[in-house]
């Protein structure tokens, strides 16, 4: 199927990724929906918008379906006035490991205090380098898929 999203997602145990990161933006995203079988998100990334739909994940938590376009800025923020309540926004840091790009989201407000790294796969059984920094793998728990965060916050587990 194209358009599929392969990805593992971990805890960070520490910040020694800030170093090696080759990019950094502030995130700002909301959702027009967070049904699990269709989940459809609208960010803000720097000086750009997205609108993303993502379908369920399957059993082991990695791949999922997932279409993104880019829209303007300002039609993202028009879209966010309309999303459910929870808002996120994150600080993204793109650290190069290996053969991989790891995504680390440093997460503010109501989510401030929980660090979480991505990597994207090309399949699933594929193997990758973990940095020092990389902690507990949360693939598959829902309750670390941002739809969930803005639902029921870090700070109240």
């Amino acid at each position: 199927m194209e358009h599929l999203e392969i990805e593992r997602k971990f805890l960070v145990k520490s910040d020694g990724y800030k170093q090696k990161a080759i990019s950094q933006n502030r995130i700002v995203q909301g959702f027009l929906n967070t049904d699990p079988d269709r989940t459809v998100r609208v960010r803000i990334k720097g000086e750009k918008g997205f609108l993303t739909v993502k379908g369920a994940s399957n059993a082991s938590g990695t791949t999922r379906f997932e279409w993104e376009t880019e829209i303007s800025v300002s039609e993202a923020t028009n879209l966010i006035d309309l999303c459910e309540s929870g808002i996120l926004e994150k600080i993204r840091f793109e650290v190069p490991f290996g053969n991989q790009i790891f995504e680390v989201d440093e997460f503010l407000g109501e989510n401030k205090g929980l660090v979480l790294a991505e990597v994207e796969l090309k399949h699933e059984e594929e193997r990758f380098e973990r940095p020092e920094w990389l902690g507990e793998e949360v693939t598959g728990r829902i309750k670390y898929y941002n739809s969930q965060l803005s639902k029921k916050p870090y700070k109240v587990w």
